[in-house]
């Protein structure tokens, strides 16, 4: 039986979703990135409240980008003359229990759809280590949880709409749509406006957080996928300065998985709840120490009403195939003396293969391996060369909305399907309307 509801947002809800934009602006009101890093390049920022006025938007302007909830650290969502924010299309659309799916506006946020998806009894398959993202921006840049057999947040899309260029609404579907979907579904903002997700659930389900310390590099070399495949969700969290890898927190289904061990290959289990970032209090993480809860409210690093991470900071990220994740974490050791001083921390996770055209994980079970840096673009920015080309054997890939200075060329050879995801483009938007400077340099 089909159940269809239509959710507006409660205000305690939207308040507790309002907790990022401490660094939203300059003193001159300038709209900034989450960290701070980015200044937008226009001041015209629309805030449309509906499909109709997002159609009447993209016929009236010229030139306008898609904006989130800001958290990409590099400019695929900048525009020198309009911003097109989805901040108000934010509500559950539909909530179809005989298909196990959900369809919301695309600026919902996570820490806002999961929880009244596990009031209903349902569950996504998985989060970011952030639930303050939203759902439009995540899958246009194929932003990821973890998990061996988890794709990324991209990957539980069955069907979107998309106002084109030209104010027209375009659906895709997995199933009307063949191989296209697979295009449109991660399209770097290059496509038009996403302005419905439909998204696929399953029933809800409890997850229990255990954070070990001082895994011995060692256990790695041998154990590497072992280690990662500990539970539903893991992550190694390294400074890259001592023999052992810093954390590894171990999110599993309380369901289905091992109970928690004392001992993980070397590394002890921790007396109380950690920041992955061992100098920063643990208020703002999800539970720990192996207390059952709620899927959405262990699956993400970071609580919804707290800030998330560490704030004023960078971040970069590269995915290598996980067939050669020891060699390619080895590889980043081997840099740790000239990493380390400008690094808060580092985060290793695996991802699923998925089939999206622009997806870092397209055919190819994926290790990430991410660095939050220190506010310092002058000293990072010295660094990503030097880290890219000890990762280039392994055919890197850069996540889309973090920082990296691979040249077009390289990161165009990554992408087979790159010339077929441009002619969808062109298709969508024959004069570049969505197109910008960030595209324009890496995909053109």
């Amino acid at each position: 039986m089909k159940r269809r509801t239509f959710l507006q947002l409660s205000s305690a809800v939207a308040a507790g979703s309002t907790i990022m934009p401490a660094m939203g602006q300059n003193d001159d009101g300038r709209l900034k990135n989450w960290a701070g890093n980015i200044e937008y390049s226009t001041d015209h920022v629309h805030y449309p409240r509906s499909v109709e006025e997002v159609q009447s938007l993209v016929k009236k302007l010229q030139k306008y980008r898609a904006l989130g909830t800001r958290h990409c650290f590099n400019r695929i969502a900048d525009s020198t003359a309009n911003l097109i924010s989805s901040r108000d299309l934010n509500k559950v659309i539909s909530l179809d229990t005989a298909a196990n799916a959900v369809t919301v506006e695309g600026g919902i946020k996570y820490g806002e759809l999961a929880p009244y998806l596990d009031e209903k009894g349902y569950a996504l398959h998985n989060l970011a280590s952030l639930p303050h993202i939203s759902v439009a921006g995540s899958i246009t840049t194929a932003t990821h949880g973890s998990g061996v057999g988890n794709g990324n947040l991209a990957t539980a899309v069955t069907a979107l709409e998309i106002v084109t260029a030209a104010g027209e609404v375009k659906q895709f579907s997995k199933e009307r749509n063949g191989d296209e979907f697979y295009g449109a579904v991660v399209g770097l903002g290059a496509l038009g406006i996403i302005t419905k997700v439909t998204l696929s659930i399953q029933p809800r389900f409890l997850v229990r957080q255990n954070v070990y310390e001082h895994l011995p590099v060692a256990q790695l070399k041998d154990n590497f996928e072992k280690i990662l495949s500990t539970g539903y969700s893991v992550s190694l969290f390294t400074d890259w300065q001592r023999d052992s890898v810093n954390e590894v927190w171990v999110k599993s289904r309380v369901d289905r998985d091992p109970a928690p061990v004392s001992e993980l290959f070397g590394a002890t289990a921790a007396t109380k709840n950690l920041h992955p970032i061992a100098a920063n209090p643990a208020e703002n993480c999800t539970e720990q120490m192996g207390v059952p809860g709620p899927w959405h409210e262990r699956l993400p690093h970071f609580k919804m009403g707290f800030t998330p991470s560490n704030g004023a900071e960078l971040q970069t990220e590269y995915f290598v195939p996980l067939h050669h994740g020891a060699e390619a974490f080895s590889a980043i050791a081997r840099l740790g003396r000239q990493v380390s001083p400008h690094l808060f921390i580092s985060e290793i996770r695996t991802i699923a293969a998925d089939h999206l055209w622009m997806s870092p994980c397209r055919n190819q079970d994926s290790l990430a391996i991410h660095f939050t840096w220190k506010p310092d673009w002058p000293a990072v920015s010295k660094l990503l060369p030097v880290i890219e080309k000890e990762l280039a054997p392994f055919n890197a890939r850069p996540h889309w909305g973090k920082l990296f200075t691979m040249s077009p060329a390289t990161l165009q050879h990554h992408y087979e399907k790159l010339n077929d995801f441009k002619q969808l483009a062109a298709s969508l938007d024959p004069n570049g309307k969505f197109r910008n400077e960030f595209l324009t340099k890496n995909l053109y």
